[in-house]
């Protein structure tokens, strides 16, 4: 193992730590609403904190982009880490068991390695850039579905932004029609470690941002899915509107949002 990631692994694992001790004493969770339908919580940051403490402990000249801190500057700014310390907030405020924490970093604007671990299942997705992707160490491959028809999609909703909704749900319905279900599950970083995993065949979501997608876009990659935006392009991490599957099924699901993208959407 790469021995950044061995250090990102490390901190994944001390802020699941924090993650499964706070969801087994659900009394001592503090909810804090930062916006519409955003909500942080104490574990977000003391996850967080967990993370950032194991990596400058290793390497305090990196800079960070964390959920919650925001930007801490490093003195060598070519090493970037993307942390979100809890991908599912919601749900382990709800007391429903699908969150992970997500851990990436990015070598002169590249993703080089990434973490996504699930605490709860013990389930451990990792990527180095070239030598694909793992899950507890074993290889995983994408989905090997030939079309849309008889494939499991992943999605979310525009929660934080519903004046998408009428576009999302034509694109929901197109896709819905042709695949045999589609399962939203609330932590768009497990989304696409199951790509990745062959879990589900395909994902979208609209108005991501670059901590939901940094480490599980470069386990998709890794793992032989395509990741685009909305029309095809890279624009994803700026637009935060991405589109993950093998090859054919992506072509497809293109074809499904391309007739029902709005202006606002199509980049």
């Amino acid at each position: 193992m790469h021995p950044m990631l061995n250090i990102a692994v490390r901190a994944a694992r001390n802020a699941g730590q924090v993650v499964v001790k706070a969801f087994s004493q659900p009394e001592n969770i503090e909810v804090i609403q930062k916006g519409s339908n955003d909500f942080v919580t104490n574990v977000d940051r003391d996850a967080e904190a967990a993370i950032i403490h194991t990596i400058k402990k290793s390497y305090p000249e990196h800079s960070i982009v964390a959920e919650e801190s925001g930007e801490i500057a490093g003195t060598n700014p070519d090493y970037q880490w993307i942390i979100d310390p809890l991908d599912g907030t919601t749900n382990l405020v709800k007391g429903i068991p699908h969150f992970a924490v997500s851990i990436a970093l990015r070598v002169k604007g590249k993703t080089e390695q990434a973490v996504v671990y699930d605490p709860i299942r013990d389930e451990l997705f990792t990527a180095t850039r070239g030598s694909g992707a793992q899950l507890n160490g074993y290889r995983i491959r994408v989905g090997k579905a030939k079309e849309l028809s008889g494939t499991i999609l992943a999605t979310g909703f525009p929660f934080k932004q519903k004046h998408h909704i009428e576009p999302y749900l034509k694109m929901f319905q197109s896709m819905f029609i042709e695949c045999a279900d589609i399962r939203r599950a609330g932590s768009a970083a497990l989304d696409l470690a199951y790509v990745a995993a062959g879990r589900v065949d395909g994902f979208w979501e609209i108005g991501l941002k670059p901590w939901d997608t940094a480490a599980g876009e470069l386990l998709a990659k890794e793992a032989g899915a395509i990741v685009t935006d909305f029309i095809g392009g890279h624009n994803y991490e700026n637009s935060g509107n991405i589109v993950v599957a093998n090859p054919r099924v992506l072509k497809e699901m293109l074809g499904k949002i391309r007739e029902n993208l709005p202006e606002s959407l199509a980049k």
